[in-house]
């Protein structure tokens, strides 16, 4: 069998075998195929698609290109969560404290940033001594220890998904329905988990622009879950803008922070509770989404997920002090406004999350090629959201970079990111469908 047959054969709309798909993941996994030829094969694939069977089978064989956890002895239930990635995504942040102490284990890989994304592992570098390279048995160590722990991607744990997704990141091969259902569920399966939720964002600010494509995103992953027997809870959620206010590595850890006191934005805090809710019913911990989200309410305003937060921080080699004192992460050294431009009372109609990405990349929050450094203390803050009235002139977000030259790049692509209405405008919720 030959890579160059295998590429053809994907370019021309064939359906790959098992056998053929084994080859590819394995080739990938021992170097024995090259990147070159790995990102030809990608673009194949991002072009022709894949059927449910061959995103199965690449589901499959990338779940076992390295260890697979048994996760058995712990308790019946191991969850995990994940998104498909967002503009201003933290949930993890706060979903995996929330759920540990509702009595849901969480085992969570996670992924660095994807595109105009930013990834949970990224974010979680931003707390000083925090350790994302958690090896297979500190992994189950801690996950016994505490009930919970989040891990990037290693040599051990689906290795091959690990380089075919450092891959896609700079290939232009990101927004595959195939590709990326297969990434997410071969983490999920090797991590040990049997409850699988995940949230599917649909929007401009999401690679699933359109809510058709978001839930056919979804009901991809439900059927691999099916074939591999895995149940998963799917829903699809709002990317139009931002989700909360802060988009940023910090500024996110800083507002999941803010969400597990209490007091994070309303969409944010929204998301958790539905996710957690619908989890909660899945795992028959509760009778009803009602019942579930009372729980959860109470578990965040007593304190009790915080101080699951602060136990995953400390477990993981981080600094626990930054829940109090949040200038010990990565700092911007200058902060600017942008303001609504002209004059006279004005609604935002819409908000751009991808264009809110892409001014944080030009300061410095992405990356443009595989490996690349990023810069953790940059971003924005939003102060108004879709719905909100504003006047010409004032500020509607807080810029947070380390030079004037970088806001300034910034700011022309926030200027492009805000519409505004003369009349009222009515926000979107933020759950949009759920997949079963």
């Amino acid at each position: 069998m030959r890579m160059v047959d295998l590429i053809l054969a994907k370019r021309n709309g064939r359906e790959h075998s098992r056998a053929e798909i084994d080859f590819i993941i394995n080739g990938v996994t021992h170097g024995t195929i090259k990147d070159y030829q790995l990102s030809a094969w990608l673009m194949a694939v991002c072009w022709r698609g894949m059927t449910i069977d061959e995103t199965a089978f690449l589901t499959d064989a990338m779940s076992k290109s390295g260890e697979v956890l048994d996760l058995s002895e712990i308790g019946p239930l191991v969850g995990d969560k994940h998104s498909t990635g967002g503009v201003g995504d933290k949930t993890t942040l706060v979903f995996v404290p929330m759920m540990a102490a509702a009595g849901i284990p969480m085992a969570k890989l996670s992924g660095r940033g994807l595109g105009h994304t930013g990834g949970t592992i990224d974010k979680l570098e931003a707390i000083p001594g925090f350790n994302t390279d958690v090896g297979t048995k500190d992994f189950i160590s801690q996950f016994k220890d505490i009930g919970m722990a989040i891990g990037g991607q290693t040599q051990e744990l689906a290795p091959a998904d690990g380089k075919i997704y450092a891959m896609r990141d700079v290939t232009g091969t990101v927004e595959s329905i195939p590709l990326i259902a297969a990434s997410v569920m071969s983490k999920k399966i090797a991590a040990g988990a049997n409850l699988i939720i995940l949230d599917v964002k649909c929007g401009k600010g999401a690679f699933m622009e359109t809510l058709s494509d978001a839930e056919l995103l979804a009901q991809t992953m439900v059927n691999v879950g099916r074939r591999l027997g895995k149940p998963v809870i799917a829903v699809v959620t709002d990317m139009d803008q931002p989700l909360g206010n802060a988009v940023g590595h910090t500024l996110e850890v800083i507002e999941a922070i803010e969400t597990l006191k209490g007091k994070g934005p309303d969409d944010f805090r929204e998301l958790c509770l539905s996710l957690g809710s619908l989890a909660l019913v899945a795992a028959k911990k509760s009778p009803s989404e009602a019942e579930a989200r009372k729980t959860l309410e109470e578990i965040l305003a007593s304190g009790k997920a915080l101080d699951y937060f602060r136990k995953l921080i400390a477990a993981q080699g981080g600094n626990v002090e930054i829940i109090e004192n949040y200038a010990l992460m990565p700092t911007a050294k200058y902060e600017y406004d942008f303001v609504v431009p002209g004059t006279g009372v004005k609604y935002i109609s819409h908000i751009d999350g991808r264009k809110i990405a892409e001014a944080c990349k030009l300061m410095g929050a992405g990356r443009a090629q595989k490996g690349d450094s990023i810069d953790l203390a940059v971003g924005v803050v939003l102060s108004a959201k879709v719905g909100s009235k504003v006047n010409g002139g004032e500020s509607i977000a807080r810029v947070h970079a380390n030079s004037k030259e970088s806001f300034e790049h910034a700011k022309s692509k926030l200027t492009e990111a805000f519409t505004f209405s003369e009349t009222p405008v009515a926000p979107q919720g933020i759950i949009r469908a759920c997949v079963a």
